[in-house]
């Protein structure tokens, strides 16, 4: 009897090994870096819980320029890494690509669309996120004048700005928002500097809470905020601890529940195709509360920001989705 149960044991043990040895997951992070505070870094973190809670170690790679792409996937789709997870919509092209030459390997995109049966493409609502904390930062504001700074001038970033904008205009439709972005390149990401100095203009200009969509370059933007005695507004991550007591909120967009799910799926089996859409209803994007911060927010702001949250949900409050109509109706 005690022969048989070890030989049971150490069969399932066999079993679950071989199981667990079929995932070996990868995450490709977009220019910007892991530790950017921001998307990337939330990516990283979807990949750590998943080793955390199964033992599974990842994979992964930082690029440093566009022409690492398809190189990059290719080496791990070659090595067998499956599921392959890419952070930023600016792998669509080299996916394309790749996932047509590895059609029995797995892919995640995260922000954009690829129409492959192997691909599982991930986009957020942020235009949900943005309208509350747009909400926050006009009840919040002294002036009535808010800023938004955004990294690269795309329609993704657009999508974050309207969102906001109309988020602000809900509370006083005569609020100012400034809406400035830091490149039309993928340098925009990665320069504090500058994202400072556009802050800055804007906080000239009366902007008394400034909301950014960059990237690494909002540690400048909240930095700048910080330093004039305003309020900044952070994205992605929670980056409410970057700057604690001068974070009003940050607008949380789950890339790290897209990463983790991604990697968890596959090791379940349970990995999905297609297009897979994270807004509010779904706990994709949020607004970050937490000892930071909590002495900034009113009850009164709680209690709107509540409200707007349950109305878009239910459907009474549409936002405006840039990336269907380039325009912004507010």
């Amino acid at each position: 009897m005690k022969k048989t149960i070890l030989t049971l044991l150490a069969s399932a043990a066999m079993s679950a090994s071989a199981f667990a040895a079929d995932v070996a997951p990868a995450i490709i992070y977009d220019l910007g870096g892991k530790f950017d505070k921001s998307f990337n870094e939330a990516a990283y973190n979807g990949a750590e819980q998943f080793k955390k809670e199964t033992g599974i170690e990842y994979s992964e790679f930082e690029i440093s320029n566009d022409a690492q792409r398809e190189q990059a996937l290719r080496r791990f789709a070659g090595e067998g890494k499956d599921p392959i997870v890419m952070a930023g919509f600016s792998w669509a092209a080299a996916l394309e690509k790749v996932a047509a030459e590895y059609p029995d390997t797995d892919f995640a995109i995260i922000d954009m669309v690829v129409d492959k049966p192997n691909v599982r493409s991930v986009v957020f609502k942020e235009q949900e996120g943005s309208y509350l904390v747009g909400v926050m930062a006009a009840i919040a504001s002294k002036t009535g004048k808010t800023g938004f700074v955004g990294g690269m001038d795309i329609p993704l970033i657009h999508k974050f700005a309207c969102g906001y904008i109309g988020g602000v205009k809900s509370v006083n439709a005569d609020n100012t928002v400034f809406e400035a972005y830091t490149g039309s390149d993928p340098s925009a990401w990665n320069d504090p500097v500058k994202g400072g100095e556009i802050a800055k203009s804007q906080i000239d200009q009366g902007a008394d809470v400034v909301y950014h969509a960059a990237g690494g370059t909002g540690v400048g933007v909240l930095q700048a905020a910080a330093d004039a005695g305003a309020l900044g507004i952070g994205v992605d991550s929670n980056q409410n601890g970057l700057q604690p007591g001068h974070v009003l909120t940050s607008m949380l967009k789950r890339v790290d529940v897209a990463v983790y799910n991604a990697m968890n799926d596959a090791k379940n089996d349970k990995f999905s195709y297609g297009f897979n859409a994270l807004g509010l209803a779904e706990d994709g994007v949020g607004y970050a509360m937490d000892d930071n911060n909590k002495d900034l927010v009113t009850p009164e702001m709680l209690e709107a920001v509540e409200k707007a949250k349950a109305d878009i949900i239910s459907g009474a409050v549409e936002v405006h989705d840039y990336m269907s109509d380039e325009s912004c109706p507010y």
